[in-house]
């Protein structure tokens, strides 16, 4: 078994963790990873506030480990935040922050709250000012993670944050999908990986059918970085690309 010092900072079995996809997790994902040994995450993006502490209770009933609940910070409500750590999950988790919130007074909040911090970024910079701020634990994504994405492959910029943040730990995030992958990211200098995509087919997600079959059908070779489809939701990132599945809309509008 693998086991690392992360692994005793967030009390988990093994080094693994469940992304906090928006959409992606739902309270059952969440628990069968925790009680499998790892850290279960719920997306709560997209969560109302009164719903939150609901969701947190259920996550309770159904696992005594710890999990987490993440939050996209430049969309994030003041009262979602509030409800989240009102209820004091054991982890606090986020990514995206806009360049003029306050995260130290973010991962305060949250650490009197009890909740260890975990925030994601894709480049040396955010990983700096995470760490600054006083983050736990730095996760590192590559372009090859689902989603929203930096601009630089998880094998070129891990090492980098590694190296960035010193004694804090570090899990890679982007492409990874097994063992090896695991493996792979210890070497770099990862304390642990972080995924996604991996865990988008499992019969606890809340996906449709046919979105599960499609993930198990590509091979990757089907998805594309682009901000097609956000442009046309008039859906704006800050600074990001989103790897997606190609699809006619996409091929349509490329390029223009």
């Amino acid at each position: 078994m693998i086991h690392t010092p992360v692994c005793d900072l967030l009390r988990i079995r093994h080094p693994i963790v469940l992304g906090g996809m928006a959409g992606g997790t739902s309270v059952p994902l969440v628990a069968a990873v925790s009680n499998a040994g790892g850290m279960g995450t719920l997306g709560m993006a997209r969560t109302p506030a009164e719903q939150i502490p609901k969701d947190i209770a259920a996550i309770r009933e159904t696992t005594k480990a710890p999990f987490g609940v993440n939050f996209l910070l430049f969309v994030a409500r003041e009262p979602a935040i509030d409800a989240a750590l009102n209820a004091r999950p054991p982890v606090f988790s986020a990514a995206w922050a806009r360049a003029d919130q306050d995260l130290r007074a973010l991962f305060g909040r949250a650490h009197e709250a009890g909740s260890q911090v975990m925030y994601m970024v894709g480049t040396v910079p955010e990983a700096l000012r995470a760490n600054a701020a006083g983050a736990d634990v730095i996760v590192a994504q590559g372009t090859e993670g689902g989603g929203h994405v930096g601009w630089m492959a998880t094998m070129a910029v891990l090492p980098m944050i590694v190296d960035a943040v010193g004694s804090t730990p570090v899990m890679a995030a982007g492409g990874i999908a097994d063992g090896r992958g695991l493996a792979a990211a210890l070497a770099l200098g990862a304390q642990g990986v972080l995924l996604g995509t991996r865990f988008l087919a499992t019969k606890e997600s809340p996906l449709h059918p046919n979105f599960k079959q499609a993930v198990l059908d590509s091979d990757g070779h089907d998805t594309v970085l682009t901000e097609i489809p956000d442009i046309a939701r008039a859906n704006v990132w800050p600074g990001a690309m989103a790897r997606s599945r190609r699809n006619a809309f996409i091929e349509r509008w490329a390029g223009r």
